[in-house]
């Protein structure tokens, strides 16, 4: 145990795997460890990536993560895939659509299974991945979902901010997702802003948000690396807001 514990504490992606892997299979083992890595938590941006399916989520991530390399800035990446029907693990497709940054050495990727979980998220199991991962010594984490339904809104509870992620393509219909998960949002995302329809769609997102406490609207191209380095700051100045005032959850009990 203390091997795994100073090794994490060092920064080794293997050992934190290795814990990670143990967290999914419910190994009770990971707890006392868990425990012991506390004192390493608390530091890191969390940021959950939602949105309906097709918006570009994981191109954001992966241009989100672009950024925060050039500001040398260690990155962690859990994304959440749909549960594989044959070996009930994730369907690796974000691994594939972030390969950018497969070989950098300031990059965790890992994919977790939904395993059908409430929402799509599986929570027990990502916020301790997150304790991992700020042990670990990562600066920026960023929470991948499946693409969501109104129902989905799992990651606000997990995340210290919760970004929503739409894109113009979606016209009129993001007035219809209001009573969901659009009330989650800490800051909204239209991607693919240099397709038409995207200064529209972020007055529409500015209207959803209350007044006096307006919900900040950020135009991005993930593709073009457009608006991302804007967006960074703008969730790192979020972060800073919300860090006396919201925490991540804790450890949960098994």
């Amino acid at each position: 145990m203390n091997d795994i514990i100073r090794r994490i504490r060092k920064g080794d992606f293997r050992a934190a795997a290795k814990l990670i892997t143990a967290i999914e299979r419910r190994d009770p083992s990971a707890i006392p460890i868990l425990r012991a890595l506390t004192p390493d938590t608390g530091r890191a941006c969390i940021i959950g990536i939602t949105g309906p399916t097709g918006t570009g989520k994981s191109s954001l991530i992966n241009a989100l993560t672009t950024g925060c390399r050039r500001l040398r800035r260690r990155v962690g990446i859990l994304a959440v895939d749909p549960t594989s029907a044959i070996s009930g693990g994730a369907i690796l497709g974000d691994r594939i659509r972030m390969r950018d940054h497969l070989t950098d050495s300031g990059v965790f990727i890992r994919s977790l299974a939904s395993r059908g979980a409430p929402g799509g998220l599986p929570v027990r199991v990502v916020a301790e991945a997150l304790h991992v991962l700020e042990a670990l010594g990562i600066d920026w984490i960023f929470i991948e979902t499946i693409g969501i339904g109104q129902d989905q809104t799992a990651v606000a509870s997990i995340a210290r901010t919760t970004v929503v992620v739409v894109n113009p393509a979606m016209g009129d219909e993001v007035q219809f997702l209001k009573a969901g998960f659009m009330e989650i949002a800490d800051l909204f995302v239209v991607n693919k802003a240099d397709l038409p329809g995207a200064d529209r769609m972020a007055l529409q997102l500015a209207g959803l948000s209350d007044p006096g406490n307006p919900t900040p609207v950020f135009k991005v191209s993930a593709l073009r690396q457009q608006g991302i380095d804007a967006l960074i700051q703008g969730l790192n100045d979020l972060d800073r807001r919300t860090r006396q005032t919201k925490q991540p959850k804790g450890l949960h009990r098994r």
